[in-house]
């Protein structure tokens, strides 16, 4: 077999990757077309393009917006805060549902529980009635309004054990507020992704964001795992 020159082939055409790989296709001496692959140097490059397969849009940063990696790193700082406080606000609806309390029923605790999820059903449509036509026209607005929201509703939430007496109001309201979150969250998301994804692309941003949300989410839970224990004998 004989060897061929790296001179005695024309080069057709390059094809980049957001991931940095570059694939050159070349043509032969004798007419045919081969390709050479990216040459990796180091153990780090694997491992860089596999975490940016794995959580970022595929032909990054091209195929997504100039402010894309801006706003996930603020989206990631606000989701890990988020997957934090909520713990503790679980932790807070659990004890003030009578968890350890000898006295509490099973059944008062599913009582509360049914009338949040249902208060909280009828709020996300009534809503969506009045403010879902709204909701695109000024998506960061309300994108602002949706994270403000839900922070007011996990100190809801966090707050409620202290008030017995108005408990199951306390956790309807924020069950109401939530669920308000869900719907200019995920509205306003839609809009987002639309602006974020340049390459009719917009399923691979929205399946990539779920990737980092979920891994946040993880972290958020470990943090979560050490610091309940450490404040669940004083509210305070």
């Amino acid at each position: 077999m004989s060897l061929v020159r790296p001179e005695d082939m024309a080069l057709i055409c390059v094809e980049r990757y957001g991931s940095g790989s570059v694939l050159k296709y070349m043509e032969r001496g004798d007419g045919t077309l081969c390709c050479e692959g990216p040459r990796l140097a180091g153990t780090y490059r694997p491992l860089r393009d596999c975490f940016m397969s794995l959580f970022l849009p595929h032909g990054y940063p091209d195929s997504v917006s100039e402010d894309y990696l801006d706003y996930q790193l603020w989206d990631t700082l606000q989701a890990f805060s988020s997957s934090v406080t909520g713990s503790l606000a679980t932790h807070a609806l659990l004890r003030g549902s009578g968890v350890g309390d000898s006295t509490a029923t099973v059944t008062g605790a599913t009582i509360t529980w049914i009338l949040r999820d249902g208060t909280g059903m009828v709020g996300r449509i009534l809503f969506a009635w009045m403010k879902g036509s709204r909701l695109d026209c000024d998506a960061k607005r309300w994108r602002l309004f949706a994270d403000v929201l839900n922070d007011l509703a996990i100190f809801m939430e966090i707050l409620a054990p202290l008030f017995p007496s108005c408990f199951t109001l306390t956790v309807c309201i924020a069950g109401i507020f939530k669920c308000i979150v869900g719907v200019a969250g995920g509205a306003t998301r839609a809009a987002l992704t639309v602006h974020q994804a340049r390459r009719d692309n917009m399923a691979d941003v929205c399946a990539k964001d779920g990737s980092q949300e979920t891994l946040v989410n993880l972290a958020g839970l470990l943090v979560s795992l050490v610091l309940v224990p450490l404040v669940s004998d004083s509210f305070w």
